[in-house]
């Protein structure tokens, strides 16, 4: 190896450690860059169907989605975290009922078995002991470590609302100027696939815009079908089981699971049958979003097995955290269309027909 390529090779070796440690920045960048092309969908879309300026269109979709964003705090948000507090309350007494539920049942079988009685009572051969009080060393220790979390937790706060922030501000900037984002972007990449680049990049807004759009209209349908569920099954708490199930659509395969939890311990606290009527109507609905509401609003989008799409979940949360998990969909889509352009299109393909006419 001589020094010009032992050279490169560190310098590479290098700028993947460098990628690699900031990882989590990139990662707030594409998130800015989804939520900026979600922008620009709307600033495009009302240039097209009103002739007038981008920065005018820009300031009208941003009043727009401030005064709807304004309007559902006003009316959505209030019942919703007052609803919201009540199902965290419930949770843990729903866990409680199921595991009298499953202790009850253990204790049904085993009589059945063995006869009433048939097992020893354990607790005479054991002397029943009081606990102790805890002493002062132990109370100080327990408030320091609670303290200890309190800190913690405020510094994730923190920390979450500033990554939000950013995220924010910086697709606020490319959506007023995205072309001059791209062409910047562009001189990364060598003169001579600077065109195909070009077309590359409009190809993934064009997914990624098709993707944001299908998940609105489907998040929107499994909230509207939730909410007509629970309420012919009387379940209480609709509002805040309702936008949870459209808010976790979002994320396949996990989402749907963990708003499920949710309608089953409050119905379940009020009869039993219900959770199980809840948990089928949530698997129909989930069937319904999945194999007919996600083909017809999503016919352009690029397809994902949902194998590829549980793998991408699991990799992206290991690699990025929680909020890997958020962005893997919309970060699969991107990867498979450089993957089918770049790597399939412009070198497997061009190396296999190279190879023939030799």
């Amino acid at each position: 190896m001589t020094f010009s390529q032992a050279l490169s090779l560190a310098a590479l070796i290098a700028a993947a450690a460098l990628l690699w440690n900031l990882r989590q920045l990139l990662l707030l960048l594409f998130a800015a860059v989804v939520l900026a092309m979600a922008m620009c969908t709307l600033v495009d879309e009302l240039r097209r169907r009103r002739p007038m300026g981008r920065p005018l269109a820009f300031v009208c979709c941003l009043v727009g989605l401030l005064l709807l964003l304004g309007i559902a705090a006003a009316v959505v948000v209030p019942p919703f975290i007052d609803e919201f507090a009540v199902l965290l309350q419930k949770l843990p007494v729903a866990g409680r009922a199921v595991i009298d539920m499953a202790l009850g049942g253990m204790d049904r079988i085993s009589d059945a078995l063995y006869g009433a009685g048939a097992l020893p009572d354990l607790e005479p051969f054991g002397p029943k002991k009081l606990p102790l009080l805890p002493d002062s060393s132990t109370l100080a220790s327990g408030l320091g470590s609670g303290v200890v979390g309190l800190l913690g937790l405020a510094g994730n706060v923190g920390g979450g609302a500033l990554s939000l922030l950013f995220v924010i501000a910086v697709a606020l900037m490319v959506s007023v100027q995205p072309q001059a984002y791209r062409d910047v972007g562009l001189l990364l990449v060598p003169s001579f696939y600077r065109r195909r680049a070009r077309r590359i990049l409009s190809l993934c807004g064009d997914a990624l815009t098709s993707w944001m759009v299908g998940v609105l209209i489907s998040s929107l349908a499994v909230f509207l079908l939730c909410s007509l569920v629970l309420s012919i099954l009387g379940v209480k708490l609709v509002l805040a089981n309702a936008l949870l199930a459209g808010a976790l659509n979002v994320i396949p395969n996990i989402g749907p699971t963990i708003s499920t939890v949710f309608p089953m311990a409050v119905a379940l606290l009020d009869e039993p049958w219900k959770a199980a009527a809840v948990l089928g109507a949530y698997v129909v609905i989930q069937n319904i979003e999945s194999y007919l509401i996600t083909p017809s609003v999503m016919q352009h989008q690029v397809k994902l097995l949902p194998g590829l799409t549980l793998a991408a979940q699991f990799l992206f949360t290991v690699l990025f955290g929680p909020l890997g998990l958020l962005m893997a969909l919309p970060l699969a889509v991107v990867f498979q269309v450089l993957l089918r352009e770049v790597l399939i299109a412009d070198v497997l393909d061009r190396w296999t027909a190279r190879k023939m006419r030799t």
